[in-house]
């Protein structure tokens, strides 16, 4: 079998080594502030006629995105920025001078700000070159017939000075995003269980990571009944839970690791309870959590993250057939919790339960889970943000600052115990959800605590900025890779793991 892997790597990003002169480009991207004064025009090359084309144009208000085809030095295309702006504006901002620049398929762009102080000029350079990277990211295509001769792009020279530039973590970032989109992109009869764990295995081998698997076999014996009761419709026999091992040099024997886990439901059905066609239409999606936590673990390696991380992706499908669980079975967790089954679409909180359980027995620092979870978050929060629930109100706090920070905003929901009256079974320790859809998203977090100790930080992330039509932020495709760059803002930003070490549950 062919890899799945993304074909192709994204740019190169240098900095320029003569601050005096302006490298061979096709292309030039200028983020200036809006309503330009003159001296900020003739800070840029070719301002003169930049300013004229703009006033001509009426394009000065912030957002504002135009191309000009300058003879010398190349093509320019201004963006204008509101220095009083969000990250995410500015990101917004990027994706949008992003699409502008690929119409013209340059093979070596340039970007430069004017008119800015430092701090701002540098946030916007790094939206920029992340806007830039993101629509250089290939998404899977099938067509028999497709036009491979088109130029890419292939590399970015920085042209300000920014010395404090993270360019390798701009890249690393970009990359773990790509993979994350990627993954959710490809048709399920492509990616699924016995594929994706293929794929995992060749990127595991190329990075350096440790890989171990628990088959159903295996599940059976510790006893992971949520996890195999989803599986058991399934054709063939290839679900399981992945656990990959990052390991840093120089990392002590006895430090904790950070434990990243995902939902990877690589076609939902909905089971027994069957989705309408509408509903299941896109439900290759459903391994997001999956493709989100495999991308942020590779940007870490990539970026050389001084603790340990284990990567713990729960892998299966939720079919429909003879086999399938029902209504009202009754099964029992790792962690010999019961729960009374509702409704066989609600698999994504089953299979997390087993994983989450098994994870927490090593005891890490801080736990993250990722997972397209519920209906209920989106219908709060709508596509654009994502919601967060945890179990320390500091790590809440860390998280919901970083999302206003790197541009992919969470918000934060309650997680107080009279949420469990719902969750009340006749017959088992919890029912699966409740009967009806009231808070669901809230609900289904009380579920997930029950298989976390008290004593371990956790931070659950309802996707439901996962798919936005039209993209979001500097991401330009309706997958969005949500929470790559949440985590790595969270975590080297933010100190999240520190956080959560600080307080007592």
């Amino acid at each position: 079998m062919s890899s799945l892997l993304p074909e192709g790597a994204l740019p190169r990003i240098v900095k320029r080594r003569d601050p005096r002169a302006l490298p061979h480009l096709d292309h030039l991207l200028v983020v200036m502030p809006a309503s330009p004064s003159r001296s900020t025009w003739d800070m840029v090359p070719g301002g003169e006629a930049l300013a004229a084309a703009a006033r001509r144009r009426k394009q000065t208000k912030a957002g504002s995105v135009f191309t000009l085809h300058l003879d010398a030095p190349c093509p320019v295309t201004v963006a204008m920025a509101d220095p009083k702006g969000t990250p995410f504006s500015w990101l917004t901002l990027a994706r949008k001078a992003a699409a502008e620049i690929r119409k013209h398929r340059p093979a070596k762009a340039g970007i430069c700000t004017a008119g800015a102080d430092a701090g701002i000029a540098a946030a916007w350079l790094e939206a920029g070159l992340s806007g830039l990277l993101a629509a250089e990211g290939e998404m899977p295509r099938f067509r028999s017939k497709d036009d491979a001769s088109q130029s890419r792009l292939s590399t970015i020279t920085v042209l300000d000075d920014a010395p404090g530039l993270d360019l390798a973590r701009i890249r690393a970032e970009a990359e773990g995003n790509h993979l994350a989109r990627w993954l959710a992109a490809l048709p399920p009869n492509m990616l699924h269980a016995a594929a994706y764990r293929g794929l995992i295995k060749e990127l595991a081998d190329a990075e350096g990571w440790e890989m171990s698997f628990l088959g159903e076999k295996d599940l059976a014996k510790l006893g992971a009944g949520a996890f195999l009761a989803v599986a058991q419709g399934n054709a063939h026999r290839d679900a399981g839970i992945v656990r990959l091992r990052y390991r840093p040099r120089g990392a002590h024997a006895g430090m904790q690791p950070l434990a990243l886990v995902g939902k990877g439901i690589c076609f939902d059905t909905g089971g027994t309870n069957l989705k309408p066609f509408r509903s299941m239409l896109d439900m290759q999606e459903d391994m997001q959590g999956s493709s989100v936590a495999l991308g942020t673990l590779l940007a870490l390696s990539r970026v050389g993250f001084e603790q340990p991380v284990d990567c713990w992706l729960a892998i299966t499908e939720n079919r429909i057939g003879s086999t399938a669980y029902t209504s009202r079975d009754v099964v029992t967790a790792v962690n010999g919790v019961t729960i009374e089954v509702i409704h066989t679409d609600a698999e994504g909180r089953m299979i997390l339960a087993d994983t989450l359980a098994l994870a927490a027995r090593e005891k890490p620092a801080l736990m993250i889970d990722y997972a397209t979870l519920t209906g209920a978050c989106v219908a709060a929060l709508t596509h654009r943000y994502s919601g967060v629930f945890g179990n320390r109100p500091a790590v809440l706090e860390r998280a919901m600052t970083a999302g206003r920070a790197c541009g992919e905003r969470v918000w934060s929901f309650p997680l107080d115990e009279d949420f469990d009256e719902p969750l009340e079974s006749r017959v088992a320790d919890v029912l699966q959800c409740s009967l009806d859809n009231d808070g669901d998203h809230i609900l289904a977090a009380r579920f997930l605590q029950r298989f976390i100790p008290d004593e371990l930080p956790w931070l659950h992330v309802d996707l439901a900025a996962g798919h936005n039509k039209g993209g979001l932020a500097h991401v330009p495709t309706p997958q969005t890779g949500f929470g790559v760059r949440l985590t790595l803002a969270m975590l080297l930003d933010h100190e999240l793991v520190k956080a959560a070490g600080e307080q007592a549950p």
